[in-house]
C-alpha cells in the first residue's frame, strides 16, 4: 500500500501511548506489534441453527478469514441475528421479520463503529439478512463486500421438483380434499433437503440478484448454491475483495449510485422477483443517500420485460438458472440489448461492463429465460397501484396472473388468524374480495407477510378468483391475485381503515389503480368516528412500531435522507 492508502485506514487510532489499554485487548485476541499496523476487517456472520438459509454460513465466513488473512490484513468475526420467515409465517413470530432487517443492519454498524474496522465482508442467509446487511454497510460507510449464502437445492418428490411453497399450497389442497394428509406430511417431508435459502425466484434470491446487479456483491456469487465449491470461493474472493477496495478507497457511495439501483430494479422485473424487493431498496437507497421513491419502480416496470420461467409462477428454480449461465448471463444479455447502465462502479473495482466479459452467455437452447422477443409478459410483473384506497400507493406482482380487473364485494378482516379461519371454513368465496388490515409497518406492529393465507387460497383453486389486499407484505413465494404495502396503513387512518363488508373494491391490473366505490363524504363519515388502536409501547415490536416509515418509504426506522 501507498502512504496515501495507510492515511485511509482506521490503525492509526491504536497508534501511541494512550492507546495502550486499547492494545492490551487485542493482544488478549491474538495481535501482535506488526498486526497493529495493519487493516482491520470485520466479517459479519450470519450464522444459526434456526434456519437451512443460514446453517452452513459458519464455513463461507471462514473462507473469509481465511483470504483477509491471505492479503495480509487482520479479520475480525463478529455475529448478527436472523429470523426464519418461513418458520414464522402463519405465526406471530412473523411481526419480528422485518424488524430483523433492522437490527442486523444497526448490529452490523453498531459493531463496525465501535470497533473502528476498515471494511467489512458481510454474509446473509435469509430474507431479512440481505437487506439488512446492505443497509447496514451502508450506514457503517466503510469499503465492504455483501456475500450471499446460496440458494437450496430443489426436494424431489414423484420425479417432480418442490419447495417450502408447496408446503403451503399443499395445506390448502389438504384443505379442499384434493390430497390426503398422508400426501401433505410426504411434501412436508421432502420440500427443505438441506442448507440454502428457498429455492425460487423469492425474497433471498431476489435480494442476492438485486445485490450482485447493484454490484455489492462478486459476480456470479449471486446463483451460485449453497452446497457447491464456487460458493466457498466467492466468501474466499470476497476477504480478498474487501482488502483491495480498503487499499483502492473504494466506498459502498461509490457502488450504491441511482444508476446502480435502476440496474436492480431492471433485473428484479426481468427475473420476475419479489414484492420485498421494492419495500427493501427503497430503504437501502434511503440508508446510502440516493434519491429513489416508488416512481422510479413505476416507470422502469413499464419499460422492462419479464424474461424468467422462475417460481413462484414458473417453472424453474435458482439452481436452473444457474446451470445455464446465472445472473451474469442475465446481465449480459441485458446489457448488450441496452437494458443496463454499464459504466457502474462495482466492489472487484471494475465496472458492471467490464466484470462480464469474463463470462459466458446464456446456455443455448435454455428455456428459464425466455427471448426479448417472446417475454413472458412485456413489461415488468412488479406493478406500483394508485387509488382512493391507497394515496401513497401499493404493490402487486401480477406474474402468472391472467385477471385483468377483479371488482367484488370487501370482506373484512384485522388480523390474518380470522382471515385464515374464513378461508379455511369455506367462508370466503370466488368473487370476493378478501382484506386484512391493520397488519402494515406501525400496525401489525412489523408488517408481516401473509404466505400461508395466500397460499391456502391457491392450493384451494381460489388464487386468481378472490383478491387478496392487505396493507401487510407478501412473501415472495406468494402467487395469485394479491396486493399489498397498502399506504397509509390501516394503524394511521389510511382508507383501508374505513372499508366496510360489502363495500366494492376494484384491483385494475392494466390501469394499475385500486378503487374503493365509496363516496368522499361517506368516507369521511366514516373518518370521523374511527379512533386509532393502541400502538404496542414495550421491547423490539414497540420501538419498531414507534418509529417506522410508511412502507411506501420503504418501512425504515431511521430518518428518511430527503429530511435530513
Amino acid at each position: 500500500m501507498s502512504e496515501e492508502n495507510d492515511l485511509r485506514i482506521n490503525s492509526h487510532v491504536f497508534d501511541g501511548p494512550l492507546r495502550a489499554p486499547n492494545r492490551a485487548m487485542l493482544r488478549a485476541v491474538g495481535l501482535t506489534d506488526e498486526d497493529f499496523k495493519k487493516p482491520k476487517v470485520g466479517v459479519a456472520n450470519t450464522e444459526s441453527d434456526v434456519t437451512p438459509c443460514n446453517m452452513h454460513i459458519g464455513a463461507l465466513a471462514n473462507e473469509a478469514r481465511a483470504g483477509i488473512k491471505e492479503h495480509g490484513f487482520i479479520p475480525f468475526e463478529f455475529h448478527t441475528i436472523t429470523i426464519s420467515d418461513g418458520i414464522s409465517m402463519g405465526t406471530p413470530g412473523m411481526r419480528f421479520s422485518l424488524p430483523s432487517r433492522d437490527i442486523i443492519a444497526d448490529s452490523i454498524e453498531t459493531v463496525v463503529g465501535g470497533e473502528s474496522f476498515d471494511g467489512v465482508v458481510a454474509f446473509g442467509g435469509c430474507d431479512k439478512n440481505i437487506p439488512g446487511c446492505l443497509i447496514g454497510i451502508a450506514n457503517a460507510g466503510v469499503p465492504a463486500v455483501f456475500v450471499y449464502g446460496g440458494t437450496i437445492q430443489p426436494g424431489k418428490l414423484d420425479g417432480k421438483d418442490i419447495d417450502i411453497v408447496s408446503v403451503f399450497e399443499g395445506v390448502g389442497q389438504y384443505n379442499s380434499g384434493i390430497i390426503d394428509e398422508a400426501q401433505l406430511t410426504r411434501i412436508e417431508k421432502h420440500a427443505c433437503p438441506g442448507a440454502g435459502s428457498c429455492g425460487g425466484m423469492y425474497t433471498a434470491n431476489t435480494m442476492a440478484s438485486a445485490a450482485e446487479a447493484m454490484g455489492m456483491s462478486l459476480p456470479g456469487s449471486s446463483s451460485h448454491p449453497a452446497v457447491s465449491p464456487e460458493k466457498r470461493e466467492d466468501a474466499r474472493a470476497a476477504g480478498l475483495a474487501v482488502c483491495r477496495m480498503i487499499e483502492q478507497g473504494v466506498y459502498p457511495k461509490d457502488i450504491m449510485t441511482k444508476e446502480a439501483f435502476e440496474n436492480a430494479i431492471v433485473l428484479v422485473m426481468v427475473l420476475g422477483g419479489s414484492t420485498n424487493a421494492i419495500l427493501h431498496l427503497l430503504a437501502i437507497a434511503n440508508a446510502i443517500e440516493v434519491d429513489l421513491t416508488l416512481d422510479d419502480f413505476a416507470r422502469i416496470q413499464k419499460e422492462v420485460p419479464h424474461l424468467a420461467d422462475m417460481k413462484p409462477s414458473g417453472r424453474y428454480v435458482m439452481q436452473d438458472l444457474f446451470k445455464i449461465g446465472g445472473v451474469p448471463a442475465v446481465m449480459r444479455y441485458l446489457l448488450k440489448e441496452g437494458y443496463l447502465h454499464g459504466d457502474c462502479l462495482t466492489v472487484t473495482g471494475k465496472s458492471i461492463a467490464e466484470n462480464l466479459v469474463d463470462f459466458p452467455d446464456l446456455t443455448p437452447g435454455q428455456t428459464v429465460i425466455m427471448p426479448l422477443e417472446h417475454p413472458k409478459r412485456e413489461d415488468g410483473p412488479l406493478v406500483v397501484l394508485s387509488g382512493n384506497l391507497c394515496p401513497e400507493g401499493a404493490v402487486s406482482k401480477l406474474s402468472g396472473v391472467s385477471v385483468k380487473k377483479h371488482t367484488g364485494p370487501a370482506r373484512v378482516f384485522n388480523d390474518e388468524d380470522s382471515a385464515t379461519a374464513a378461508v379455511m371454513n369455506d367462508e370466503i368465496l370466488a368473487g370476493d374480495t378478501l382484506i386484512i388490515r391493520y397488519v402494515g409497518p406501525k400496525g401489525g406492529p412489523g408488517m408481516p407477510e401473509m404466505l400461508s393465507i395466500s397460499s391456502i387460497l391457491v392450493g384451494k383453486g381460489l388464487g386468481e378468483s378472490v383478491a387478496l389486499m392487505t396493507d401487510g407484505r407478501f412473501s415472495g413465494g406468494t402467487h395469485g391475485l394479491v396486493v399489498g404495502h397498502i399506504a397509509p396503513e390501516a394503524q394511521v387512518g389510511g382508507p383501508i381503515a374505513f372499508v366496510e363488508e360489502g363495500d366494492i373494491v376494484t384491483i385494475d391490473a392494466v390501469e394499475h389503480t385500486l378503487t374503493l366505490h365509496v363516496a368522499d363524504d361517506v368516507l369521511r363519515e366514516r373518518r370521523q368516528n374511527w379512533v386509532a388502536p393502541p400502538l404496542m409501547k414495550k421491547g423490539v415490536l414497540g420501538k419498531y412500531a414507534h418509529n417506522v416509515s410508511s412502507a411506501s418509504r420503504g418501512a425504515v426506522t431511521d430518518f428518511r435522507h430527503e429530511d435530513w
